[in-house]
Formats: C-alpha cells, sequence, structure tokens
C-alpha cells in the first residue's frame, strides 16, 4: 500500500449494532469490549451492540463506547498483520482513539480518560443550554463574522472546521439559533442543528478543561510509535507534556480538520483509512484534498481485501 494515515472518528458516529458483523467475525473484538466492560463497570457490548440509544447517545457513554469501536478495528487490523501507517490523527474524540492506537497511551487510561471527558463536558454546560450547527456552504470567516455579529452577551464560534463550506458553529442555544438565522441571510445553503447534548470546542468548555487537566497530571502518556496530528496546532507532538496541553486545548479551541488533511496530504499520504464506525470523515477528505483518497475500514470484507487476505 502506498503512503496511507489512519483516522479515527469522533461523536456522531456512533449507532446501535455498530461493527456487528465484525463483533461475529472476530472473538478478539469481544474480548476488547470485554476489557472495556472490566474497566468501566457496565455491559459494553450490550451497549454498543443493542443499546438503548438514549444511553449509548449520551456523552460519558458516547465517548468510551467509541474509543472501544475504533481501537477494536484497528486491533483487527494489527491482528490481520496489516501495514503500518505513516501518520494517524482523530477528530476530537478521535484524537484519544489516535493515542491509544499509537501506543501514546493504554485501552484502560484512555477509557477512563474520555469517560471523565464526557462527564466533565456535561457538567460544565447543562443539557438545554449549549446548541451546536452545522453551516454549509459559507467561507470561515463568513461564519465568524456572523458568530460575532450574533453572540451579544452570550457565546457562540466556529468549532469545527470539517471541509471546506462546511463550518460547525457552538455556544449559547439562544445565541446559536441568532447566527444561524444571520448565517442563512448571508447566503448559507443549509444550515443543520446537531443532536448534542454538550456545545464542545467553544470557550464554554474552558471550566471542564481545567479539571480535564488535573486529571491527565495522573496519566501515563508515551511518545507514540505513529505521529499523531493533534486538532488544535496540527502538529504530531512526542513529548507527552505537550500531548497533554493539546487535550487539554482541545476541548476550548476549534478542530482543524480541514488543515490536519490538508497537512497529511503535503507529507505524502495518498490514502486515508478511517477506522472505526460510519464514514463521516471519508466523505470529508473528498471536498478538502483531492490528493488523498479515502477509504470506511469497518467490516471483515474491508479489512481483508485492503491486506489482500483472500476469502
Amino acid at each position: 500500500m502506498s503512503c496511507f494515515s489512519v483516522v479515527f472518528p469522533g461523536q456522531g458516529s456512533q449507532s446501535v449494532g455498530m461493527l456487528s458483523d465484525l463483533f461475529n467475525a472476530y472473538p478478539l473484538v469481544s474480548d476488547i469490549y470485554q476489557e472495556a466492560s472490566d474497566t468501566l463497570g457496565y455491559d459494553m457490548a450490550k451497549l454498543i451492540n443493542a443499546g438503548p440509544e438514549e444511553e449509548l447517545n449520551m456523552t460519558s457513554r458516547t465517548q468510551p463506547a467509541l474509543l472501544t469501536a475504533s481501537f477494536a478495528v484497528w486491533r483487527v487490523w494489527t491482528f490481520l498483520q496489516g501495514q503500518m501507517p505513516s501518520y494517524m490523527a482523530g477528530h476530537s474524540l478521535g484524537e484519544y482513539s489516535a493515542l491509544v492506537c499509537s501506543g501514546a497511551m493504554t485501552f484502560r487510561d484512555g477509557l477512563r480518560l474520555v469517560e471523565t471527558r464526557g462527564r466533565l463536558m456535561q457538567e460544565a454546560v447543562p443539557s438545554g443550554v449549549g446548541a451546536m450547527a452545522a453551516v454549509l456552504g459559507l467561507d470561515n470567516d463568513v461564519v465568524a463574522a456572523g458568530c460575532q455579529e450574533a453572540a451579544g452577551d452570550q457565546v457562540v464560534s466556529p468549532v469545527n472546521y470539517n471541509a471546506i463550506g462546511q463550518v460547525v458553529i457552538a455556544g449559547h442555544k439562544e445565541a446559536v439559533e441568532r447566527a444561524s438565522a444571520i448565517l442563512k441571510e448571508k447566503g448559507a445553503k443549509k444550515i443543520v442543528p446537531l443532536s448534542v447534548s454538550v456545545p464542545s470546542h467553544c470557550i464554554l468548555m474552558k471550566s471542564a478543561s481545567e479539571k480535564l487537566a488535573e486529571v491527565l497530571e495522573s496519566v501515563e502518556i508515551a511518545s507514540p510509535v505513529i505521529p499523531v496530528f493533534n486538532n488544535v496546532d496540527v502538529k504530531c507532538e512526542e513529548d507527552p507534556a505537550k500531548i497533554k496541553d493539546a487535550l487539554v486545548r482541545q476541548l476550548y479551541c476549534p478542530v482543524r480538520w480541514t488543515d490536519i488533511v490538508v497537512a497529511m496530504a503535503d507529507a505524502g499520504v495518498e490514502s486515508q483509512l478511517e477506522m472505526g464506525p460510519g464514514k463521516v470523515l471519508t466523505g470529508t477528505v473528498k471536498r478538502i484534498d483531492k490528493r488523498i483518497e479515502g477509504v470506511s475500514v469497518n467490516t471483515p470484507a474491508t479489512i481483508q481485501e485492503l491486506i489482500g487476505i483472500k476469502g
């Protein structure tokens, strides 16, 4: 395989029954789910395979479930002796999946960390106070100006630069609604309110980030074996202290996904394998940089085909 990267999805990619084919095909996936259950104290296999959906969509449950699912795909890939990528990255929560799969932190530490992260995020902004919305068809600077115009004494700002012409905004619910109306007037093709319980990556998460920093002090992080582009600086850090600092700032700073994909292409990456449920990141890569071909990797057939295993 040519120079390629592996990327991991964030919140929003979860669904009840995700990776069921992989779960049924490889016993090691069941083992990984069991390790997650033992670590967190609830049945991860039941949550992922059967729900209920309301529980799976709770932030403190969603984050460990997605980390578990992404790690399971990666472990099947390595079990079948798939080629190692040149780079890794993850969208928001997916950055933790990348750090676990790159060897920077253990799976168990990653699980505890993202469960705590989800809880701190929910505590920082009670349900119903914040909101997020995807804005399609406007330049980044127009979105930023619209948010500034709408904010008033509240918070609303661009938080996810997912693709060219696709920016997510977040903040107080009323401010997001005002910004959405203004941006519609400025020519947005579409504005999609997101079904989330917290306004991620805006300044409302600052208090959560300060508590996360305290938690991270006791977590052992090593230099990644595979370089990981972080969300906030689009850098591949080796220093554990700098990795932790980037994770803290990631909570209240925008996700620069467009810049990450372009940086990978500039580094020679020709293929991007999205390991985890769904194909959100695979969809965005086509709109960001045509030098990279995106492939969603979450079924036995796809993994075997990419590795060259004949059925």
